[in-house]
């Protein structure tokens, strides 16, 4: 790909992205060209359909996040951290760092099944093994699985609560999951 069409198309996916996190699939092609700097052929001619550009965005997302995931047991396996520890902090930065994000995976929901089920799977496979360890160690209330996990995290507060509230909401939610008393 020739330079220009490589940063046209990085323009495209940062614009559709900016886009749907603000206006959710109403976001127009038109619009999109437009925030992207670009003429909607040049939009056209990267992603025919706004099905493909909502398609790969959804991919991106979910590579980050199976990346994400899979250093966090990458660490847990090398004995580098906690399961405890990992679990944690992916609800922190889901729910504190990330909160934008939730509102672009909201906005693909319902264009993009596909992608965004390949992902969900691939984090709850993710989740489950860490809450597997983390049981193991005793540092999680028992009965606690990656559906209470995904639950929480579901219905969290979003990008629009302050971020003191949000941190809040990470630590409680923590002495909710974890056996904190042992």
């Amino acid at each position: 790909m020739r330079a220009d069409a490589a940063r046209n198309r990085t323009a495209i996916l940062a614009s559709a992205r900016t886009l749907l996190i603000a206006r959710g699939p109403e976001a127009g092609m038109d619009e999109i060209a437009a925030e992207a700097g670009v003429a909607v052929g040049t939009l056209y001619r990267h992603f025919p359909t706004k099905q493909d550009l909502v398609r790969e965005i959804a991919e991106d997302l979910g590579t980050a996040i199976a990346e994400v995931l899979d250093s966090a047991a990458a660490r847990v396996a090398a004995g580098q951290t906690t399961a405890a520890d990992e679990l944690r902090g992916l609800i922190r930065r889901v729910v504190v760092d990330l909160g934008e994000e939730r509102l672009l995976r909201a906005a693909l929901s319902d264009l993009s099944p596909e992608p965004l089920r390949a992902m969900r799977e691939h984090a709850v496979a993710a989740i489950e093994s860490m809450i597997d360890t983390a049981h193991r160690d005793h540092a999680l209330r028992p009965g606690i699985s990656a559906e209470d996990v995904g639950l929480l995290l579901a219905t969290s507060p979003g990008a629009d609560v302050p971020e003191p509230a949000r941190s809040r909401w990470t630590e409680l939610a923590w002495l909710a999951l974890s056996d904190h008393c042992r």
